[in-house]
């Protein structure tokens, strides 16, 4: 199937940019990169001479009538107003996660770009990796027959990543909101939207010791303000509830842990923020009979590894074929809400209820042709 590429204008040349863009180029014919622009030029400059593309201003992008979408990859606080742009210019927009810093903002783009006849997505695209889609097929196909609960827990050590990656420092960088969206979207992109959230929150070191050596505080205390800890209840709108617990006052390499619970088995999920991993089902049986051994499903699925990027590129071959695409905004505006009422149930001490809700994302297909072809 011959499809004419999709015009690429990239924002952003941050840490994340460099996979982005490996990728876009090099594994995607779908899309075709024009350009890079950042707010700040002498970085764009230096990551598009790496990849051997144009670096250009935003204006330019936004003008260039060869640009069909624009792919975000700024801090969170930027994405509302650099998306209103790119919408008000006639671009379709894939946004690196979160969508925008509340759920109300995020839907009023939303609204924009239904408007205009544009296409508004957003990561963690982790959900259409490998791994995830072998868990949605084998929810599906009932596996582990109905499923009546789940829980899920993830550890890393802010201590550490605070010094090196200041991001997590600005607004919107906590736990919650940087972190906990790879576990509540790989959550609803296999069981749906969430009904209502109860949480706690902390956030009980304020400071930290900059440890990273090649930083003008190196060895003073820096400020560490946001949120580290949260435990949540959430409540589906199928009616089954599970919960989570995310920390980032632990451990340094990142820890993971998700089951979804059914009437015939259990199914173990790899860590999130990922695109592959071994997914394991342990199945009932019966108790005059020996033990069920755990079974590792077979995963003939395509992107197992960093495959950060085929979000934008599903996105692209939905447009073309004119259907929903899978890692549309109004998933990840949903996702949005529930972080927002996991904080606002903190401050209240009460549920949650969550007003917005989505259509599951259709599954992925069995490459047939090359892994591309299972995004068309």
């Amino acid at each position: 199937m011959t499809v004419k590429p999709m015009g690429v204008g990239v924002v952003g040349s941050g840490l994340i940019s460099s996979i982005y863009l490996q990728n876009m180029i090099h594994r995607f014919d779908i899309l075709e990169v024009k350009g890079l622009c950042s707010a700040h030029p002498e970085n764009a400059k230096r990551r598009a001479d790496e990849f051997g593309i144009p670096a250009r201003t935003m204006e330019e992008l936004l003008a260039d009538e060869s640009v069909d979408m624009i792919v975000n990859l700024t801090p969170t606080p930027a994405h509302e107003g650099i998306i209103r742009r790119a919408l008000e210019a006639g671009k379709h927009v894939y946004t690196e996660k979160t969508l925008t810093t509340s759920h109300e903002s995020a839907q009023a783009l939303r609204a924009l770009a239904a408007e205009k006849g544009l296409y508004l997505g957003s990561a963690p695209d982790t959900f259409l990796g490998a791994a995830l889609q072998t868990a949605r097929r084998a929810i599906d196909a009932g596996a582990i027959g109905e499923v009546t609960s789940f829980a899920f827990a993830g550890n890393r050590d802010n201590s550490v990543l605070t010094s090196f990656f200041r991001f997590l420092n600005l607004p919107f960088g906590g736990i919650a909101y940087d972190y906990s969206c790879y576990y509540l979207t790989a959550l609803v992109s296999l069981l749906g939207p969430v009904a209502r959230v109860a949480a706690a929150v902390r956030a009980p070191y304020p400071t930290h010791e900059d440890i990273d050596p090649r930083s003008p505080t190196f060895g003073q205390q820096i400020d560490t303000p946001n949120e580290s800890e949260i435990s949540v209840v959430l409540t589906l709108e199928s009616g089954v509830s599970g919960t989570g617990h995310i920390n980032g006052d632990s451990v340094l390499a990142d820890q993971h842990f998700f089951a979804i619970y059914g009437t015939k088995g259990i199914l173990y999920l790899p860590d999130p923020n990922g695109f592959g991993g071994e997914v394991r089902l342990q199945p009932n049986w019966r108790y005059d009979r020996e033990p069920a051994p755990v079974q590792v499903l077979p995963c003939d699925f395509g992107y197992a590894d960093n495959s950060r990027g085929v979000g934008p590129a599903e996105m692209a071959w939905s447009i073309r074929a004119g259907r929903p695409a899978r890692a549309d905004s109004a998933m990840a505006c949903h996702v949005l809400e529930v972080i927002d009422g996991i904080i606002e149930s903190d401050r209240r001490g009460a549920f949650v209820d969550i007003a917005s809700g989505f259509e599951r994302p259709a599954p992925l297909a069995v490459p047939a042709e090359g892994e591309e072809s299972s995004l068309r």
